[in-house]
């Protein structure tokens, strides 16, 4: 089953990104291996994982599978808390480099400002610096606000070419992604399809998803390509898989896109980078 064509954002740097990818949070070793060598078949080339996922040398093997070129893959990762400040953000990427078994990543993330530690611009630094001796493509971040992002260009004169976040309908971060869309940072949205807060049972998407006659989840990922966003919805399931990269046959009206903004629970509602740490 190959998925349709997947249109490409550009990015600040003058590269680009696949506007929906695959996670790899759905499957662990060699079952993961293989799920994701089967994604690549398909056709998917964004590929999301992280240090703290402990799935990398599985994605790495993945794309060895496919038999699909490294240079077609579009392969994300992240550095971990406990990997950021300077020398310490060059060992990080140098042994997921080992793990993924590639010698540069496309897109270099920061996983989580980690405030506390106060090394979220350290990390960025070194990051500038990998990415000009050609170990990283691009360079982004995951999870920021406006004032953490700000820190950072202020900084280096550099803004990152994408911010990672929690976003679907129920998690909307309007301003959050007005601040980005006006630098031109592409906002990448994890967990697309919502967690704990039941974007998928809500009436309103149903209603709209049967008009139009489409599954729930396109209703909800067509919600955030329409607005210029990326998705990373991760299935072991192929068919579901082709219907969440199936978006771009069909338009969300004006009226359904102010119907799932009632969803919106603010702000509050998402993790805040101000005091959720990880390592």
């Amino acid at each position: 089953m190959t998925i349709p064509a997947i249109p490409q954002l550009p990015l600040l740097d003058g590269g680009s990104i696949p506007q929906v990818g695959t996670g790899t949070l759905i499957a662990k070793g060699n079952e993961l291996a293989d799920t994701l060598a089967q994604a690549i078949g398909e056709g998917f080339r964004l590929l999301d994982t992280a240090a703290q996922y402990a799935n990398e040398g599985a994605v790495g093997e993945a794309i060895r599978r496919s038999g699909v070129d490294r240079a077609e893959i579009f392969l994300t990762t992240k550095i971990a808390g406990m990997d950021q400040g300077r020398g310490h953000t060059r060992h990080g990427l140098t042994d997921s480099l080992r793990r993924l078994a590639t010698d540069y990543v496309d897109l270099l993330l920061i996983h989580w400002p980690n405030p506390s530690r106060g090394l979220a611009l350290e990390t960025w630094q070194e990051m500038l610096d990998l990415q000009a001796e050609g170990l990283v493509r691009h360079v982004g971040v995951s999870n920021f606000l406006p004032q953490q992002l700000t820190e950072l260009h202020d900084a280096t004169g550099v803004w990152p070419v994408a911010n990672q976040i929690q976003l679907s309908p129920a998690l909307a971060r309007t301003e959050l992604r007005a601040f980005c869309r006006e630098r031109g940072i592409v906002v990448e949205g994890w967990s697309p399809l919502g967690q704990k807060e039941g974007t998928m049972e809500q009436l309103v998407v149903k209603k709209i998803a049967d008009r139009i006659g489409v599954t729930k989840g396109q209703v909800i990922l067509r919600w955030a390509v329409q607005q210029g966003c990326v998705v990373i919805p991760a299935s072991k399931n192929p068919e579901r898989r082709h219907a969440n990269a199936d978006l771009f046959g069909f338009e969300l009206t004006d009226q359904d896109m102010t119907d799932l903004a009632t969803l919106d629970l603010g702000e509050h509602a998402a993790w805040d980078p101000n005091t959720h740490e990880e390592w």
